[in-house]
């Protein structure tokens, strides 16, 4: 692993994470290559911005739970070869009702060439701290969908508010959104702009 990048959870003792690509809990319904290990990394300057948005987020009464990181390439790689298999239909309900899988890269939720791979993105969501359950957001990760688009109707107002809070939060720490994702933010002063790196989490 470069020097530059990290385990987050070594660098932000205490931070909380599901690394969906690492289980079976994703879009192609088992774990990715490139994740043999449970872990999120990232550049040392992604986790510096994380730990603002962690005092940001408790500022307010929230912590960040965080899905993914640091994507490598065979990964994004992999994605696009699911792509082109035949439909089964076991995480399509789940994760992409109203699309066909070559759509998602259509529509901008899938990329040939992740931000996740240059290592200033992540996926991740609110939790309460005085709960610990989940902030209500209106959709789960990778949802690919308008709902999950910054903006979406048919969602509650309180659905709306904690997505308001999250983008706040992030945006407040050094993150710019994607409109298709609620999820996802990218550090606006990233490292490694134009750089996709290959090695696994392990």
């Amino acid at each position: 692993m470069n020097d530059d990048f990290a385990f987050v959870d070594e660098l932000i003792p205490g931070v909380r994470w599901d690394a969906k690509y690492a289980t079976w809990d994703n879009f192609i319904g088992k774990p990715v290559d490139g994740y043999p290990a449970n872990r999120i990394v990232g550049t040392r300057a992604l986790c510096a911005a994380l730990k603002r948005a962690r005092e940001e987020a408790a500022s307010v009464g929230f912590d960040l739970l965080l899905w993914d990181g640091y994507r490598p390439q065979r990964a994004v790689d992999r994605f696009l070869s699911w792509s082109t298999e035949a439909e089964d239909g076991r995480t399509k309900p789940r994760h992409y009702p109203n699309i066909d899988r070559a759509e998602m890269f259509e529509k901008g939720y899938v990329a040939a060439k992740s931000g996740h791979s240059r290592g200033s993105t992540v996926d991740l969501t609110l939790y309460h701290l005085d709960t610990g359950d989940l902030a209500q957001m209106g959709g789960h990760h990778d949802l690919m969908d308008p709902i999950s688009h910054h903006g979406a109707r048919g969602i509650t107002q309180v659905e709306t508010t904690n997505r308001q809070y999250l983008r706040s939060i992030m945006e407040a720490a050094g993150f710019g959104a994607y409109d298709c994702e609620w999820w996802h933010y990218t550090l606006k002063d990233e490292p490694y702009p134009d750089t996709y790196f290959d090695f696994p989490i392990a």
